[in-house]
C-alpha cells in the first residue's frame, strides 16, 4: 500500500508539471507561479517560456517513466528556487514587501521547488561511492522544509484574509467561515509538524488527504466553471492542487527511511549490496 502511494504521489506531481507545461503553449506567458511579471526592456519572453514549458513536460514524463527522474526532478527544483530567489522574491520586496497575501505565488514555487527535491528524494542514488557526487543534491533536505513553509504561510493567511477565504468554501457546504479558520489551523498544524519532522507520516497523510479533498470539491469545480478567467488562473489552480497534494503521499513514505528502489536501479542496488558485504 505505501508503495502504491507513493507511486500514486509521483505520477500525481508529474501530471501536474505537464498540464502546467501545456497550460504555456495554450495561454500567452509565464504562468504567474512561475514569472510573477517579465521586466520591461527584457529579451522576448516567448522563447523562455516554451522553454519551461518543455523543462516541465519533459521531467513529468521523467517521473512516469522512471527515466532519470531523480536527475530530472533535481534540476526543475534548482530551476524552481532560481525563480523563487531572482524573480519572484526582488519583485515581492519592490511591490510589496509587507503584504503576506501579496506572496502567495512566490510560496508556492518555493514549495514547488520543496517538491521536486522530495520527489527526486524518493528515487535513490545506488551504487556510487563517494558520498554526494552532484553538490546540488545538497539541497534535496531542504524540499520538507519548503514545502512545509508554504503550508504554514497558507494556514496563517486563512486567519489573515479570512473574508476572502471564505469566499472559496463551495455554497454547499455550511458554516463557510468555521471552515476557514478550521483549514487555517490544519495547515498552521501541518507546516509545523513536517518542518519539525514530528508525526511526519501521519501529518503528511492527513495533509494529502486534506488537499486531494479541496482538489476535488473546490479546485476542480471552479476550473469547470471559469475555464478560462485570467488566462486559466483556476486551471492552474487544479494542477497545484493534484502536485501537492500527490507530493505529500511521496513525503509521508520515502522521507527518513529506505527509499523505494526502481526496476531500472535494481542492477545498481545488488552490486550496492555486494560491494557493502565485502566490506
Amino acid at each position: 500500500m505505501n508503495k502504491k502511494l507513493v507511486v500514486a504521489g509521483r505520477v500525481s506531481f508529474a501530471l501536474a508539471l505537464i498540464g502546467l507545461g501545456i497550460q504555456q503553449f495554450i495561454y500567452p506567458g509565464f504562468r504567474p507561479v512561475f514569472v510573477p511579471v517579465w521586466p520591461m526592456g527584457w529579451p522576448n519572453e516567448k522563447p523562455l517560456v516554451y522553454l519551461l514549458s518543455a523543462v516541465l513536460i519533459f521531467t513529468g514524463m521523467a517521473i512516469i517513466l522512471k527515466i532519470r527522474a531523480r536527475e530530472a526532478s533535481l534540476i526543475c527544483g534548482c530551476l524552481f528556487l532560481a525563480m523563487f530567489a531572482f524573480l519572484h522574491v526582488p519583485f515581492q520586496m519592490q511591490e510589496n514587501p509587507g503584504v503576506l497575501g501579496a506572496w502567495t505565488n512566490a510560496f508556492k514555487i518555493l514549495a514547488f521547488s520543496g517538491s521536486a527535491f522530495i520527489i527526486a528524494n524518493s528515487f535513490n542514488r545506488i551504487g556510487k561511492s563517494g558520498g554526494v557526487t552532484n553538490p546540488s543534491e545538497r539541497l534535496l533536505p531542504f524540499g520538507r522544509f519548503f514545502f512545509g513553509l508554504m503550508l504554514l504561510v497558507f494556514g496563517i493567511d486563512h486567519f489573515l484574509y479570512a473574508q476572502g477565504v471564505a469566499t472559496l468554501v463551495p455554497g454547499w457546504i455550511p458554516g463557510s467561515l468555521f471552515w476557514t479558520y478550521f483549514a487555517g489551523v490544519a495547515l498552521i498544524g501541518a507546516g509545523g509538524s513536517i518542518i519539525m519532522k514530528f508525526q511526519l507520516r501521519l501529518v503528511a497523510v492527513l495533509t494529502g488527504i486534506m488537499i486531494f479533498i479541496w482538489f476535488l470539491i473546490l479546485h476542480i469545480p471552479r476550473a469547470i466553471a471559469m475555464p478560462d478567467l485570467l488566462n486559466g488562473n483556476e486551471v492552474t489552480s487544479v494542477m497545484q492542487a493534484l502536485a501537492f497534494s500527490g507530493v505529500s503521499f511521496v513525503l509521508a513514505f520515502t522521507d527518513g527511511e529506505k527509499r523505494l528502489v526502481t526496476k531500472e536501479e535494481l542492477p545498481n542496488a545488488v552490486i550496492g549490496a555486494l560491494e557493502e558485504v565485502k566490506r
